[in-house]
């Protein structure tokens, strides 16, 4: 059921690859340099990255032997299998819970506007609470009109209990307090919204640092998690955003949303091979529960799946 769900989230980037290769190959019974260069042009407009695509079918063609090599069989299965080793990497693959003494662990979300930072964080407590645990949501996008009350909507369908202040409000005041409830109610998860203005201004950089340093004078290291929100329809502009955030704050993890509506599913791969941030959870629809962990086999098995 969870990979059907993922298949078809994927469906619009598996047939921007998929598809384009089983053509390329069903025309040809012996690869050439004139095939090399299809393949890759059709993995780069997945926006899988010029240095990615470069990497990976330079290894697939020291890999394979000569009779391999003539065979296009052969490739197609290397391709995928290359894919698969560039996500599985030990040190991108989501790590064992890092929780505070008191068992709360604290995660601060960031991302621009319009990435759905905060229906994931909704999506997210969901999840935790479907698992039992106490969730604390903590409205520090006190910038963005109607972003509280988008937050409280979520908390109210989800059953998670929020922390708010007015709109302007300093937002890591916002954050203080919501350390305090979480700790005095005893929570399994604090999740942090964040403003989102354009990543380039400096003044939202320097709140969100304020943010962080307020959260670890309770609690030294929270946060826990620095998860960052990516529109995957987007593409590959959403790698200077990376940059720009991971710069400032040093984050832990990526949130990748919205792959269902876009064919450039493959900047997975190449965000993951440029800045070695793992991609913690994946958004494929608009419902509450349609929010995945990522898992890299999974996620190439149902790009490449027939």
């Amino acid at each position: 059921m969870i990979f059907k769900k993922l298949a078809d989230g994927l469906k619009k980037t598996r047939n921007q690859i998929t598809s384009k290769l089983k053509s390329v190959f069903s025309k040809n019974t012996v690869i050439n340099e004139e095939i090399i260069e299809e393949i890759e042009e059709i993995l780069i407009q997945a926006d899988m990255g010029f240095d990615t695509v470069t990497s990976v079918i330079q290894k697939i063609e020291r890999s394979l032997t000569k009779n391999e090599k003539k065979d296009v069989s052969f490739i197609y299965d290397a391709i995928k299998n290359e894919l698969k080793n560039f996500l599985s990497n030990d040190t991108l693959q989501p790590q064992p819970e890092d929780k505070d003494e008191k068992n709360l662990k604290i995660i601060l979300v960031v991302g621009v506007n319009g990435t759905g930072k905060t229906t994931s964080i909704a999506k997210i407590a969901n999840r935790y609470l479907s698992e039992g645990k106490k969730v604390i949501l903590a409205a520090c996008d006190t910038f963005r009109g109607a972003a509280i009350e988008q937050l409280e909507v979520w908390a109210q369908r989800s059953g998670a209990y929020l922390v708010k202040h007015q709109h302007g409000a300093d937002a890591a005041a916002v954050a203080y307090d919501a350390v305090e409830a979480a700790l005095a109610r005893n929570a399994d998860y604090l999740i942090i919204d964040t403003a989102g203005r354009l990543h380039t201004n400096k003044n939202l950089m320097e709140e969100l640092k304020k943010i962080k340093r307020i959260v670890q004078k309770k609690i030294i290291n929270a946060p826990h998690e620095i998860l960052m929100v990516l529109d995957a329809v987007t593409g590959q502009n959403a790698v200077p955003q990376v940059k720009t955030f991971n710069e400032a704050l040093s984050l832990t993890g990526l949130i990748l949303t919205k792959l269902d509506g876009t064919a450039k599913g493959g900047v997975v791969i190449r965000i993951q091979n440029e800045f070695n941030i793992p991609v913690k959870y994946i958004g494929i629809g608009e419902q509450i529960d349609d929010i995945l962990p990522f898992n890299a086999n999974d996620f190439i098995d149902a790009l490449f799946e027939d």
